[in-house]
């Protein structure tokens, strides 16, 4: 896996926004109201992108060169940059919503004790699973 990865974006202009693809990565598709908010949503969308693809042993393919991207006249060619550790990071530690059920007894002791569910659930499966480290992804 590679750390940085910079691919060109074609950013298309048109009345109601600016859409984004990337020619290389078919289904990296974004958009925005404005350049800011494009060039964020790109960056976001090729993170995500290439999470997945990493995620799935995908190959990732080589970036095309910028002069090499054809665009018609709304749109421009925009080179996207991703650091990928802390965005891998991001998405081993982001939060992932569980449903689950419990005798209702347990569920009034527990609310009466002020029992913070989610971390103790935490504690509970890393205890379970053996892991002791805060991230066992590094």
């Amino acid at each position: 896996m590679k750390e940085r990865y910079i691919y060109p974006a074609v950013f298309d202009y048109a009345d109601d926004g600016i859409s984004v693809e990337f020619p290389d990565l078919p289904g990296a598709l974004t958009s925005g109201d404005t350049d800011e908010e494009a060039l964020r949503m790109a960056k976001e969308c090729l993170a995500l992108h290439l999470y997945g693809m990493e995620r799935d042993n995908d190959e990732i393919p080589s970036p095309t060169k910028a002069l090499d991207v054809t665009v018609e006249s709304n749109q421009t060619v925009v080179l996207i940059d991703v650091w990928m550790p802390p965005f891998r990071d991001y998405m081993a530690n982001k939060a992932v919503k569980k449903t689950l059920t419990i005798p209702q007894w347990l569920n009034d002791t527990a609310e009466e004790a002020n029992v913070n569910f989610s971390r103790i659930l935490q504690d509970g499966l890393k205890a379970h699973l053996g892991i002791n480290d805060k991230d066992p992804a590094k």
